[in-house]
Parts: C-alpha cells; sequence; structure tokens
C-alpha cells in the first residue's frame, strides 16, 4: 500500500521563513535607488536640555520626536531593514509586476524612502520651540545638526527649554453674579490651578470644561467665545532691566526658582444687551416620535398623538407604551435645560435596543421667552433579529474542536422594550490517534433570556439618572457527553440584576441562581479512573449548585483612551446558602422526616468562588503590547470538600498558557503519565492563576488592505493546584513557598490574519520552564530544547488554529 505523506505546520513554515529571509537580506540597500545630491533619513534624536524630571524629559522628547513637530520621520524598519521602502523602489523604479508582486505591493505594503530635506528640518525646530512655548516654555530654543555618510543622513535637534513658568495667581473677571456662582461651584474640578505649570492645551480643555458646565446650568445657547483666558507674564521685580527683560531675567532666578505669571479668566457680557447667550433657559412641551422616519417632519399632521403626564407622543404606529418612554427620557416639562440629562437620555434610549438613531433638537418655544420645546426623534431598527456564529479551534492535541450557535433575539415583546434571547447551540471535539480521528466529546445545550428595562423588586429601589437598570430572567439546559466517559446534563436558572454606574463601570447582581447537575459515568471510567481517585469521585457526584452572583466590570476602550486602555471584571458566586435554608424549612414542614436533598437524591454543594481578570492595552501605530493578569479560587466549605467539576478550574490550551496541550498543565507540580491521560486528558483545580504579555504588529496588507497579515510574540505563564492535599496526585496542593518553581513559561510566536470582522489566529508555543522535574532540577526546559529534531517538536512545539484573540 502505497504511503501518503503530509507537511506538518513546521515544514511549511521552513520555505516560507526562507522566502522573508531572503526579501530582508535584499531590502537592506536603497541608496542605490538614489540621485546623487540626495540622502536618505535614518534616524532622528532629540537632545533636550533644560532643568527638568526624567518623566517630564522623557514625555517631552516623545512629544517633540512626533510627527506633527518633526515633518521628516525615518522610514519604519521591520526585522532592521526598511523592507517597505525596498518594495515601494521594486514597483515605482524596477516597475515589477506580476502574480507575485501584485500579491505583495499593496499601497499599504510600501512607503516612499524619506529624503532628508533641511528647510523641513528647519522649520521643525521651529515647531518644536512653539510647542515649547505652548507648553510654558517661553524662553525655549532649537537647532539642528545633519551627519552625512554615504547617502545616509542622522539629524540631532538640541533643544533647550529653559525655565517654564508656573501659574501664581488667577484672576476671575465674570460680570455676570449667577454664572459667576455657577463657575465657583465647581472651582475644585478646574484644569488649571495655581501653581500649576503653564500649559496652552489645559487653557483650552479648561475653557470647554466652562462650557458644558454653563449649558448643564439651563445657559442653553452659551459659548465658548464667551470665555477668554489672558496671561501676564510680565513680573517686573524679576529684572534687572526693565527695558531688556528677555535676556535679564533667566540671570536674577534662583535655581530652585521659576518664573511665575498670573492669569484672567474672563467670561464677558454680549455686546448686545438683549442677547440670550447669557439668559437661563426652560423646557417647555416634549414631544416624542418613537417611529421618526427620515422623510417625516416634526410638523406632519399625518401622526397620531397620545398625550401623558410628562410627553407628548407622536407615531404612525403603535410600537411602545408611553410608560416606557418616559422612564428613559429624563427631560421634563419647565426644568432648567441640562446637558446632562440631554446626555442621559440618549444614552437610556439607545440602550433599551430598540432605535437605530437618537436625535434630540430644542427650538424656542413660540409665543414664550427663554423656554425650549424639545423634539425628541427616534428611527426604529428592526424589532426581531436572527443571527449565527460558528467558532473552530484546531492544535496539535486535537484534531478540531467546534461550536455553531444560533440566536434569536426579540427587542420589544409587549410593546415594553422587553427582550427575549433565545440561544442554541453544539459542538463537537475530534482527536487524531494513531492515524485515525476520534469523537472525543460533544456538547449540546439552550438557553433563554428575558430581559425587562427596569428593576423588578418587592420594595422601590431609586435609581441614578445615569444608570441603565436591567432584569435578566435566564433558563437553560446543556449537556455535556465526553466520550466513553461521562455525560454531564445541566439544568440552570437565574434571576439578577445590571445595571451602569457610569459609562466604564457595570455591575450584575444576580441574587437567584440554581444548577442541577446531573453525572452519568461510563462504568469502565468509573471503575478505572474515577473510583480510585476520591478527588474525581467526590467532583463527579450529581449535585445542585445554587446561590447568588456579583459582578463588576470597568472597560474604558472609547476614543478618549486610544493610546492605553483597561479591562477588569471581578466576580464572587457563593453557593449553598439559600438552597440549605430551603433544605431545613423542608426539614421542619415534615417533621425531620424529608429534606431538599433527600427528596430529590441529590446533594447541595457549598462553595464560594471568585474570579479577578485584569487586561491592559498600550497601543501605538502599527502594535500594541497586550498584558494580562487572571486569579480564580474556589473554596468548599460546610459538607463539601470539593468544587464541582463544572466549577473547577483548567490551564493550558489556545485561549490560556499556549506552551501546554488543553487540560493537561497542572494541578502544581503533577504530572499524569497514564495512559489514560494520553487519551483524556482532564487536570482541574481549586486554584488559577496565569499571566499574559503579547506583542502584536503589522506586517502585510493584502488585497488592497481588506486583508491585514499580523503578527505576535507572547509570553504566557501561570497553573492551577488543589487547596488540599490529594494523595492520588502528589505536588498537587498550592504552598506559597513553591509558587516560583510550580509556575509553568511558556513562549512562541504567532500570525493573525485580520479580515476586519473577525481574527483568524495561528500560535506555536513552547515550554520555557515546566512546574515537574525535568532534567534540569529547576525546571527551566531552554537547555533540553532539540528544535532539529523532528519528534521533539511535534512533542513540545504546542501549535493551534483559532477565531479570536486570546485576550
Amino acid at each position: 500500500m502505497k504511503k501518503k505523506s503530509y507537511a506538518s505546520p513546521m515544514n511549511l513554515t521552513l520555505p516560507v521563513v526562507s522566502l522573508i529571509v531572503c526579501l530582508l537580506l535584499t531590502a537592506c540597500s536603497n541608496t542605490k535607488y538614489l540621485q546623487k545630491d540626495q540622502s536618505l533619513l535614518v534616524s532622528n534624536r532629540v537632545e533636550l536640555g533644560g532643568e527638568l524630571k526624567p518623566a517630564e524629559k522623557t514625555q517631552l522628547k516623545n512629544d517633540l520626536s512626533s510627527s506633527s513637530l518633526t515633518l521628516q520621520q525615518p522610514n519604519q524598519k521591520f526585522l532592521g531593514t526598511r523592507l517597505k521602502v525596498w518594495l515601494y523602489n521594486k514597483k515605482n523604479t524596477d516597475k515589477k509586476s506580476n502574480w507575485f508582486w501584485n500579491l505583495v505591493l499593496s499601497e499599504k505594503n510600501m512607503q516612499a524612502p524619506a529624503i532628508y530635506d533641511s528647510v523641513k528640518a528647519a522649520e521643525s525646530a521651529q515647531r518644536m520651540v512653539a510647542f515649547l512655548n505652548n507648553q510654558g516654555y517661553f524662553y525655549a530654543t532649537a537647532g539642528f545638526e545633519a551627519d552625512t555618510r554615504g547617502q545616509k543622513t542622522s539629524v540631532t535637534y538640541n533643544v533647550n527649554t529653559g525655565k517654564n513658568f508656573v501659574i501664581r495667581k488667577i484672576i476671575y473677571d465674570i460680570p455676570d453674579t449667577a454664572i459667576a456662582k455657577v463657575v465657583r461651584s465647581a472651582e475644585n474640578l478646574a484644569l488649571v490651578k495655581v501653581n500649576d505649570a503653564y500649559n496652552a492645551s489645559n487653557l483650552r480643555s479648561e475653557r470647554e470644561r466652562l462650557v458644558r458646565l454653563i449649558r448643564d446650568a439651563g445657559y442653553y445657547k452659551f459659548n465658548r467665545d464667551l470665555v477668554s483666558f489672558t496671561a501676564d507674564t510680565l513680573n517686573k521685580s524679576l529684572f534687572i532691566d526693565p527695558l531688556n527683560p528677555f535676556e535679564s531675567m533667566p540671570s536674577v532666578l534662583r535655581a530652585d526658582q521659576k518664573p511665575t505669571m498670573d492669569l484672567e479668566l474672563s467670561i464677558r457680557q454680549p455686546e448686545d444687551s438683549a442677547s440670550d447667550l447669557t439668559k437661563l433657559f426652560y423646557l417647555n412641551k416634549i414631544y416624542v416620535y418613537p417611529d421618526f422616519r427620515l422623510i417625516d417632519n416634526v410638523n406632519d399632521t399625518s401622526f397620531h398623538t397620545t398625550q401623558n403626564r410628562f410627553l407628548t407622543v407622536k407615531f404612525h404606529e403603535n410600537i411602545i407604551r408611553p410608560r416606557v418612554l418616559s422612564r428613559a427620557i429624563q427631560l421634563r416639562s419647565n426644568d432648567r435645560y441640562s446637558t446632562t440629562a440631554h446626555n442621559n437620555t440618549i444614552s437610556r434610549l439607545y440602550d433599551l435596543n430598540l432605535w437605530n438613531t437618537v436625535t434630540i433638537q430644542y427650538k424656542d418655544a413660540p409665543d414664550t421667552v427663554q423656554k425650549l420645546d424639545t423634539y425628541v426623534q427616534l428611527t426604529p431598527r428592526r424589532k426581531q433579529e436572527l443571527s449565527a456564529t460558528a467558532d473552530i479551534t484546531t492544535s496539535s492535541d486535537y484534531f478540531v474542536g467546534s461550536g455553531v450557535q444560533l440566536g434569536y433575539r426579540h427587542f420589544n415583546m409587549n410593546r415594553a422594550a422587553n427582550e427575549l434571547h433565545i440561544t442554541l447551540k453544539g459542538g463537537v471535539e475530534v482527536v487524531r490517534n494513531d492515524g485515525k480521528f476520534d469523537m472525543q466529546a460533544t456538547e449540546y445545550g439552550i438557553n433563554a433570556d428575558l430581559i425587562l428595562p427596569r428593576f423588578i423588586t418587592p420594595f422601590r429601589i431609586r435609581q441614578s439618572n445615569r444608570s441603565t437598570a436591567k432584569t435578566r430572567i435566564s433558563a437553560g439546559f446543556n449537556n455535556l457527553r465526553r466520550i466513553d466517559r461521562f455525560n454531564i446534563r445541566t439544568v440552570n436558572g437565574a434571576f439578577g440584576y445590571e445595571w451602569n454606574e457610569s459609562i466604564y463601570k457595570r455591575w450584575t447582581f444576580k441574587p437567584f441562581t440554581l444548577n442541577y447537575v446531573q453525572v452519568v459515568l461510563n462504568q469502565e471510567f468509573k471503575d478505572t479512573v474515577v473510583d480510585k481517585n476520591p478527588y474525581l469521585k467526590r467532583s463527579f457526584e450529581p449535585a445542585f449548585v445554587g446561590g447568588e452572583a456579583l459582578t463588576f466590570t470597568f472597560a474604558n476602550n472609547d476614543i478618549f483612551h486610544k493610546r492605553q486602555n483597561s479591562f477588569f471584571r471581578a466576580t464572587l458566586e457563593e453557593s449553598g446558602a439559600w438552597l440549605e435554608g430551603v433544605n431545613k424549612l423542608i426539614s421542619v414542614a415534615t417533621n425531620g422526616r424529608e429534606d431538599l436533598e433527600t427528596i430529590a437524591k441529590v446533594g447541595i454543594s457549598h462553595f464560594l468562588r471568585g474570579e479577578a481578570d485584569y487586561r491592559h492595552y498600550w497601543n501605538y501605530n502599527k502594535s500594541s503590547v497586550a498584558t494580562r493578569a487572571y486569579l480564580g479560587i474556589g473554596i468548599p466549605y460546610g459538607t463539601s470538600d470539593v468544587l464541582p467539576y463544572i466549577r473547577q478550574f483548567t490551564a493550558g490550551g489556545p485561549n490560556s498558557i499556549r506552551a501546554w496541550k488543553l487540560r493537561t498543565l497542572g494541578p502544581g507540580s503533577y504530572l499524569d503519565t497514564s495512559e489514560t491521560a494520553k487519551i483524556f486528558p482532564d487536570q482541574t483545580g481549586d486554584l488559577k492563576l496565569e499571566g499574559n504579555v503579547e506583542y502584536r504588529f503589522d506586517m502585510l496588507r493584502m488585497f488592497g488592505g481588506s486583508l491585514n497579515l499580523k503578527g505576535a510574540t507572547f509570553l504566557d505563564f501561570g497553573n492551577i493546584w488543589m487547596l488540599k492535599k490529594d494523595t492520588s496526585r502528589p505536588g498537587a496542593e498550592f504552598h506559597f513557598g513553591n509558587l516560583y518553581k510550580q509556575l509553568a513559561i511558556g513562549t512562541g510566536v504567532g500570525a493573525r490574519l485580520d479580515f476586519s470582522y473577525f481574527v483568524i489566529r495561528l500560535d506555536w508555543g513552547i515550554p520555557l520552564k515546566k512546574p515537574y522535574p525535568t532534567q534540569n532540577n529547576a525546571g527551566w526546559y531552554v537547555s533540553e530544547w532539540d528544535l532539529s529534531n523532528s519528534r521533539w517538536r511535534r512533542e513540545n512545539i504546542i501549535w493551534s488554529l483559532a477565531i479570536g484573540y486570546p485576550f
């Protein structure tokens, strides 16, 4: 029989790597394309002088080196070469054109050579001085030196900041006493304060803050032109020669003394005394259009009209109850105009998920003075929606893992903005064993959520104007089957609340959760594996898991945090407390003859479980750094001494520590070498610690920029542990003194195909340090690497293909 050969991922990688190396070697020289009188700008350097703290110096250097000030920037390098310039020359000078070059020579993969220009260097120095003046360094100087060798030029900018001015006194000139009172009431929030260094951008920000503050107080037509700042830097007592202050001033200052300035904040009255710019405005009538179309006019007489206590609702079709609109709209007749109420209203209307666009307009009310009619125009979205998602994962420890999820959403049940979500899911996991493909696991389930846009409570809760309150009622069923091992069937239900504390903070509280877990074990698996391991035996017992859960989420990934943003989620879950109460009530009612556990023939699981997940991202023009720290811990209490299987922690795999196979890592220094573990790896624990650092960078854009090939390199570390000693798994329990020894550390590289709407990720992971003894007792594994050995690579380099980023 003829044998078939298959190329491994490593074998496929070698020609690709060889091609990239060849391209990089030929891209080393781009000066041969230059004319004799031209030189390539290869570097910019800023030498910064002045009395600056280290942090200030670093920040100023970064600012001065930016493309907005330093007009000429060297070409970007890729692995030490200017590959994009080389590609540019290949297209525009060598006129390369065939299928390969047409694929690679995308506009975004090329960069014109940066030809050194002394005029632009001089203009850059002038811009640096202007920038420093805006930062309060009014005596800054800047010049440049160009060093050209072999048609390559390096530019050094010599910048001296001098001393920056600090604000000695802020003078308020606000003739309108009512507006002055508004400004003074929020003076503690001012962005410009006494003893702060002068900064022009701070003045602009303070001006915008004052405009928002005054408009929020009811001055609807107030504008930024009425706010001005005047800086007085002429403190004549400092000067030896008053006629020539700019030369004599620095010489009379002490080494620790900075020049000071007075700042005058002026909010002047309009020249026209009848102007409305500084007059208070109140809301008159509130008109709401729930199904407003682009072709509609607010004065159209074809609208049906209904009136309630707060609103006049005009509609074509009666799609929403007026009381739902009243709860969401924070605007009320006879209230002062408020930008806070305006923004909160928009936020809460969008959060109902009923409208594509929300527009609020104000018009002077006829026959009244300083009153505004309000028009809330809402363009509805589709009432129902179907969705389908697929997730496919493959790696070196199994052939394929796939999941399909079908969803149905109704956004406006009973015309009350009640949402109904129904989700069907199914998945399989196929392993490759001795050249054959075997089904390892199947999973299917259904879940339904009913979301009500308000708190449903037996007592009244005062709700913040900013928060968006929701009540969620959930129910579902899930079946997880591991072939020839076990079936776990779970019936779950939950009742809880969700609300936003602010635009970045969100809370979820579930006072009621209940899971009924039924476990059916394969007899052979039970006899050979489970019964021999007391921990597994207890964790596979059927149980009631019911209690409470609280989740806090912080995320600030928005336009205001483009350079850096964070994500944090913490969850605390308790199981058993209220179920134990039900247990005792039934016992009392039956005079001790029965209780919940004896009736259902299922035990109650008691435990506390907490998770904390923190992520921080640094975003740059062509790259980013993503970091993650995770802690999870589960503590059984009462009559339970183990966590139920569905609440235990695992490590390894495409979204965890990628140098280890799925569910093979830990717990602690334990290594399962049994034959069962080779086919069915399933290590779990009570405690999980994990950290990840990943550097992501752009590589090439293809097909006109619709496909972005990105690269990554990563470092993962962590493990799982038991909180109590497990005699069947020596070394599994957690001891703080052994934390370093039992940490698993892995590294690797990855490639990402970014299609904008989804990402295909391919990662190669390799262990740096193992948590169990190796030839090197410390666990460090680098000295044992044997990359030239194909068998070693198959056993130690873990590759995984997945959709989406790991974190």
